[in-house]
């Protein structure tokens, strides 16, 4: 795709739209996934999508009918994951910074998603006052993974709110989550997992109760970098371990595991 090129799309998805066109400015990119179905438009410079947030939404257990939303959507591409892959009947996602949220709605657009994906320009804080207590079954979130002024200090705005505590914290991120969720309802998240006893901490404070962590691995015998974790409203103490998710095998190739993610094949 040469910039500036127009994009033609026809829907193939969810109704909606039949025909849009869109033009892909000088410092964007379009990316693909699901061999081509889903297309993405980011920044070149800005905060990008990384393989946390794929996995994230593709192995979210998302129930037909379940009312969604996604806290720090960034461009959108866990709603639109989503909306590839289950048959939720509503997706939200929540943005606070102007100019991602619009990346995301042009997304949304973009792949004919507008009849089931809303993206709300808002602070994460504010949306109890937006939303009823209950509204939702299932919250998603890839949150900031860094406490203010720990790790390197991106100087790029859009990076540094995403990566760091800059406009919310995990407290205040799992107190949304319980607020906005039915009793039963579930949270998943991907966070890095020397905060792991900190998150399970944080997550029972809250009310948000761990129910099954998933480690996830660069290589096979190579501590766990990051965790999948899916807590519910309201449930029991027992804790289930999952099968490890390793991203590369000895030869540095994507894992069979991990190629399923990228495709529709799970």
């Amino acid at each position: 795709m040469k910039i500036g090129e127009m994009i033609k799309v026809k829907s193939s998805h969810r109704k909606k739209t039949s025909e849009s066109t869109f033009s892909l400015l000088p410092d964007e990119t379009l990316d693909t996934m699901f061999q081509g179905k889903l297309k993405v438009i980011q920044k070149k410079d800005g905060y990008r999508f990384s393989l946390d947030a794929v996995i994230l939404g593709r192995l979210a257990q998302v129930s037909s009918g379940d009312r969604v939303i996604d806290l720090g959507t960034g461009c959108g591409i866990i709603p639109l994951i989503l909306s590839s892959t289950t048959q939720a009947k509503e997706i939200v996602g929540v943005e606070i910074q102007e100019d991602l949220a619009e990346l995301a709605r042009r997304n949304v657009a973009l792949n004919s998603c507008d009849g089931v994906i809303r993206i709300v320009k808002n602070d994460l804080k504010n949306l109890p006052l937006l939303y009823p207590t209950g509204s939702f079954d299932f919250i998603l979130t890839n949150p900031p993974f860094r406490k203010r002024a720990t790790g390197r200090i991106n100087p790029q705005e859009q990076k540094l709110i995403a990566r760091h505590e800059i406009a919310i914290s995990l407290q205040e991120i799992l107190m949304v989550a319980y607020f906005l969720l039915k009793t039963q309802g579930k949270f998943f998240l991907i966070y890095p997992a020397f905060r792991l006893v900190e998150l399970f901490y944080e997550m029972r404070a809250c009310g948000l109760e761990p129910k099954t962590l998933q480690c996830v691995h660069s290589r096979v015998n190579t501590p766990a970098k990051m965790v999948l974790v899916e807590g519910v409203k309201g449930g029991g103490v027992e804790l289930q371990i999952k099968e490890p998710l390793i991203i590369y095998d000895a030869e540095g190739k994507y894992t069979e595991s991990l190629q399923a993610v990228y495709s529709l094949a799970l």
